[in-house]
């Protein structure tokens, strides 16, 4: 299902959503990536703004079409890999705290 179209500036790390209302809203890229047997494109990114009580920052994941600058929901088949490529990323930056 498309969400909207997007800008993304790779210098200042942003992405900028048009929702179907013609609203945009700008989110931090955290990380983008493309899955190598499908092609598709892929972006995880956040509001910096928005955190819950304890500082937990929602973090969101689509496909995205860099022809069209069209922004996608994931297929259940997607999920799996998207969090396997997550997981490993937030790991690596050690993003997680220890509990």
């Amino acid at each position: 299902m498309r969400i909207g179209g997007i800008t993304m500036n790779d210098e200042l790390n942003k992405i900028s959503i048009v929702n179907e209302n013609g609203d945009t809203k700008e989110y931090e890229i955290m990380l983008t990536f493309t899955n190598e047997d499908t092609g598709y494109n892929y972006v995880f990114y956040y509001d910096e703004n928005e955190a819950d009580e304890d500082g937990t920052i929602q973090t969101f994941v689509s496909r995205y079409d860099e022809n069209t600058n069209e922004l996608f929901e994931l297929e259940d088949d997607e999920m799996k890999m998207v969090e396997e490529v997550f997981n490993t990323f937030v790991e690596e930056e050690g993003l997680m705290e220890n509990e």
